[in-house]
Parts: structure tokens; C-alpha cells; sequence
């Protein structure tokens, strides 16, 4: 290959310095390079400024507001000690899109001059007008500024709670994005102002943002599936029998429940090698079926309803927590009593000798916290405690999903839609022909849109019921079902009693497996069963009690959640 000559390069020099009028070509190359690369510097130096926490809370409409709501979320402190600032969130990385959002903002400069937003009241009026401007562009970008941190291929569901595991599979199976689920993470969360059509279309998953799920997430999954499984089986190890059976004292309860001894479902000795399961009860407020469909209610809607995740799914590890959350007022719960327990350890046993059923529950008393809104703070005077247990029958509305949830709705009494001078007790929706749930055509629930008794007929026989048993403290043991409305009687007789002792109840049920009676659930080994349970406990009625998630009962199933081996 040739060489350029020595003539040919001292050309090229000459004209790069031959010079102009006034300077060389060289030297304007020169000047112009160094100057780009100055207000290169100057420019992005500049606009990096503009990312700062200081700047962004220079005015006092961002220091007042968004910011000192910030401060409180864990965006802004926590374990890890790493903070995510206002343009981490709100500014994008790459550079092109960064210049975008940047000549963007000065309308966002504009409004501030004229005072738009000056005032917290100014600020409240339209909060969700900006926030929705947010939520569609993240929507619009995948999350992409929350990607800038997290990614949904990069968890460990080991690291996370159940009610994270699922959601976040379901997400990169389907399409949907961090905002969908997780508004008003850093600021006040006004989600529950849209109308559910529009939350319905802002949070619709886009099939083009779906992604495979990475082997390392399904293997975390299966490891923290075998931790639970072996921590559920070390739970339900034999419980230790009590030293005496309990008796109930005429201060605890009434010699008619003394009196059912003579129909003791087993001694208190028989149980010392039958397993236990720990079930938390919730204090759940005014939470109904219709509050659990309804999206801007309830975050796990989408889950429930589309996914079709049932609520253990989600909350049967942070039952307690939610209790905290509501009995105190925080949510769904308007008249608040003060002292009374978020949630109660239920402890359950059960066998069967292959003709009936036997059941004992174990769970600890409470001081009184009366009610103040009852005269006498007690609302069942008779009653220190009530225990209640639902089994589903056939063909209830995603009765599998929730359990008894399905009898609860936001129509019955002291709930929220509870007409004026009816008592509306709890229903099935199959009961029903139709069942207002959102509450846009009307109070929400179906109390008035009762079905012709023929066809009420037809579902009672058709096995379309919530089989219920309840025991309370007076010594009543009721059997009963629910269907149009709650009805205590009828069924086969079930044998109960129940007492407390060193600050425990316990109670005993036993019921044949077989029934032929109307509202009543036939047992049969080897199948599963969706039940809930319930205590009313310090004296309270209706809604006020501690509810469980939905469970799944067994004969001789060991998959079963609560298993009744033969014995």
C-alpha cells in the first residue's frame, strides 16, 4: 500500500492554516471544539442541577406538599439506606427522553408563575388530575423509571410476602407494569378517586409488556414453597393435651353449658396426638364481598377477579397485620372501638371415626373493651364469646376464592348500605338476581332483589348453601345454614360444649358426616372442603368479630389445609 507523500501532507497543513481573514481554519476547528465540549459540560452540569432534591423543593409548593409527604415512605428512609429522589422517579435516564421531559416541565415553570398550585388547597383540588398525568405516562413507558432501580426479574419471592409472590409472576405473565399496583407508593394515594371504568382501563395489562419469567424467579418460588410446606408441617405437630378439661364456671358461662358434658364430644385427653392448625382471625371491619370486587377499594381485586387468587393467597401470612389496620380505623371500619384486639389465635383439631366428625377449638380470653356506641359496651350481654364455622356448599360465586366473604355484604346490618329499618342478615349471591357492586346504580349489595321462593327452593335442595355451626357461651349449639338470609335452625344436631379456664376457651363440636337434611354439608373422605371461621368474642354481634381467610378441610387428606384423619 502507498504511502501519502510528504508533498501531499504539507498540502493538507497549508490549507488548514492558510489563514482566512482573520484566523486559520485550524484554529476556528479548535476554538469550536473546545467551546462544544464548555457548553456541553455547562449544559448537562446545568440540567443535572435541575435533578436535584434541593431544586426540586425550592418552591414551597413541592416542599409543602408532595415533600413532606414523601418523608414519611420508605423511598425516603429505610433499612438499606438508599433514597430515591424526585427525578429518580420522575426524570427519565436515557438522554433523549430526559431533554424531552425536561422542555416539558416548563409549563410545569409556567403554572408556578401564575400560582396555579400556590395553596394547599389550590394543590388538594388537583391532585389527581396530576397524579393521573403521572400514572399514564409510567403506564405508557413500561415503569420505566421504576425499572431504573427495580426489576421483576430480579426478585427473590423467598425475600418477599405471599401477597407479592403471586401478583408479581402474574404481572410478567400478562403485561402489567409497577404503576398498575403500586400508585400513591411515595405520595398520598388518591387511586380510590377514580371511577372503576377508569381504573379498570388505566390498570388493563398491555399483552407487548409481558415478559418471560426468569428460571431464578420459579426456582425462589419452589424454594420458599418447600420452606413453608416443611414450616406447616412442624405447626401442625400434636398438640399437648391440657392438664384438666376446661369447666365452665357460672362466672364464664351458664350451667346449661356444664350440662352438655353429658354429651361430650370426646374427652380433652383424646386430642393430645391430634395435630393443630393455627388460624389467625382478622378483625375485618366493614370489608364485604362487594368492597373485595371492587378495585379501587381493593387492591387485590385484579388478583381475585382475573387471576382468580384466593385471599389466603395474598393475606393468610399478614392476617395480623390487618387486623391492626382496622380495628384501629385506619380502613374500612367507620365506628372504631377502642381497645379491642386485632386478631385472635385460633387453634384447631379435628378426626372422625368414619361416622362423625369431631372438632376442638382452643383461643384466648380477652379483657373487656366495650363497645361505645352500645349502652353497657356490650352488644351480645348474654354472650362472652360465640364460635362459628361455615362449610361451602356446591355452585356459590368464587365461594372457593373466599369463603364465607361471599355471605358478607356491604348491604347488611351496620354496614355502610344497610337500608333504614330492614335487618338484613348475611346471603348468598346465587340468592339474588343481581347484586349491585360498585355502588354506581344504586346502594351496593342485593338485599331488595330477592329470587322467587321456587327458586330458592331449588337451591337449598341443590346443596347451594353455607352450611353453619356456631356454639356460644350460654351453651346454645345451633346448626344452621345461609342462603336467602341466615337461618340457626334445622340440619342434623350436632353435640358441643365449651368453657373457659386459665384465660382459654375451649370448645368441642361433633357432628355426623352425613346428612340428609336441607343446609346441610355431607363429609366424605378424600375431598376438600372451603370453610371459614368466625369468633365473636368481648361480648360483640353482627360484623364485629374476627374472621378467618378461606381454608380447605379434609378427611383423611393430607393436602388439605385442615386435615381429620380417622381415628
Amino acid at each position: 500500500m502507498s504511502q501519502p507523500s510528504t508533498s501531499g501532507l504539507a498540502a493538507l497543513w497549508g490549507v488548514l492554516t492558510r489563514p482566512s481573514s482573520r484566523y486559520s481554519l485550524l484554529a476556528i476547528l479548535a476554538v469550536g471544539f473546545f467551546g462544544g465540549i464548555v457548553f456541553w459540560g455547562g449544559f448537562n452540569t446545568a440540567m443535572e442541577a435541575t435533578n436535584t432534591m434541593g431544586f426540586c423543593t425550592s418552591c414551597h409548593e413541592m416542599r409543602d406538599n408532595v415533600y413532606a409527604e414523601y418523608r414519611d415512605t420508605i423511598h425516603f428512609q429505610n433499612r438499606t439506606g438508599v433514597r430515591a429522589t424526585c427525578s429518580d422517579c420522575h426524570v427519565p435516564n436515557p438522554w433523549v427522553h430526559k431533554v424531552a421531559r425536561k422542555i416539558q416541565a416548563t409549563n410545569e415553570l409556567f403554572h408556578w408563575a401564575l400560582g396555579t398550585v400556590d395553596t394547599p388547597e389550590k394543590f388538594e383540588a388537583r391532585r389527581l388530575e396530576l397524579a393521573k398525568r403521572v400514572w399514564t405516562s409510567m403506564k405508557q413507558t413500561d415503569s420505566r423509571e421504576c425499572r431504573n432501580c427495580h426489576t421483576l426479574q430480579s426478585m427473590s419471592p423467598e425475600l418477599q410476602r405471599p401477597r407479592a409472590r403471586k401478583p408479581h409472576l402474574d404481572a410478567m405473565q400478562a403485561g402489567n407494569t409497577c404503576i398498575d399496583c403500586h400508585k400513591g407508593i411515595a405520595h398520598k394515594n388518591v387511586r380510590d378517586r377514580l371511577a372503576e371504568a377508569e381504573l379498570e382501563r388505566l390498570e388493563r395489562p398491555i399483552p407487548a409488556d409481558a415478559r418471560p419469567v426468569p428460571r431464578e424467579f420459579l426456582d425462589s418460588l419452589d424454594r420458599i414453597a418447600a420452606k413453608e410446606k416443611a414450616a406447616k408441617a412442624q405447626a401442625a405437630m400434636p398438640a399437648s393435651p391440657p392438664a384438666a378439661a376446661p369447666v365452665a364456671s357460672a362466672a364464664s358461662a351458664p350451667a346449661a353449658t356444664a350440662a352438655a358434658a353429658s354429651t361430650a364430644p370426646a374427652s380433652a385427653g383424646a386430642w393430645g396426638d391430634v395435630e393443630a392448625v393455627t388460624v389467625p382471625l382478622f378483625y375485618p371491619g366493614q370489608a364485604s364481598y362487594e368492597w373485595l370486587l371492587t378495585g379501587k377499594d381493593h387492591g387485590g381485586a385484579r388478583a381475585f377477579l382475573r387471576a382468580g387468587d384466593r385471599c389466603s393467597t395474598c393475606h393468610a401470612k399478614e392476617a395480623k397485620e390487618m387486623g391492626a389496620k382496622i380495628v384501629s380505623g385506619q380502613k374500612v371500619e367507620a365506628t372504631p372501638i377502642p381497645g379491642k384486639r386485632p386478631f385472635i389465635d385460633l387453634k384447631v383439631q379435628a378426626m372422625h371415626d368414619g361416622q362423625t366428625l369431631s372438632l376442638r377449638f382452643q383461643w384466648p380470653d380477652t379483657p373487656h373493651a366495650p363497645a361505645p356506641f352500645v349502652p353497657g359496651g356490650k352488644m351480645d350481654a348474654k354472650n362472652a364469646t360465640k364460635l362459628a364455622i361455615m362449610i361451602a356448599g356446591t355452585g356459590i360465586e368464587r365461594v372457593d376464592q373466599s369463603s364465607c366473604w361471599a355471605t358478607c355484604h356491604h348491604d347488611s346490618r351496620s354496614m355502610p348500605s344497610a337500608p333504614a329499618g330492614k335487618v338484613v342478615t348475611k346471603y348468598i349471591p346465587e340468592s339474588r338476581t343481581a347484586i349491585e357492586i360498585q355502588g354506581s346504580d344504586g346502594p351496593r349489595g342485593g338485599w331488595d332483589k330477592l329470587k322467587p321462593a321456587a327458586d330458592l327452593e331449588a337451591l337449598l335442595k341443590g346443596g347451594t348453601f353455607m352450611d353453619l355451626m356456631r356454639w356460644s357461651a350460654d351453651g346454645t349449639v345451633e346448626n344452621g345454614h345461609v342462603m336467602a338470609e341466615r337461618v340457626m335452625t334445622g340440619g342434623v344436631k350436632i353435640e358441643g360444649q365449651g368453657g373457659l379456664e386459665n384465660g382459654v376457651w375451649t370448645v368441642m363440636l361433633r357432628r355426623p358426616l352425613r346428612s340428609d337434611q336441607p343446609g346441610d354439608v355431607s363429609l366424605e373422605p378424600g375431598k376438600e372442603y372451603t370453610l371459614g371461621f368466625a369468633v365473636h368474642d368481648d361480648f360483640s354481634a353482627a360484623r364485629f368479630h374476627h374472621v378467618s381467610v378461606d381454608y380447605r378441610f379434609g378427611l383423611d387428606t393430607p393436602g388439605a389445609d385442615i386435615n381429620a384423619r380417622k381415628r
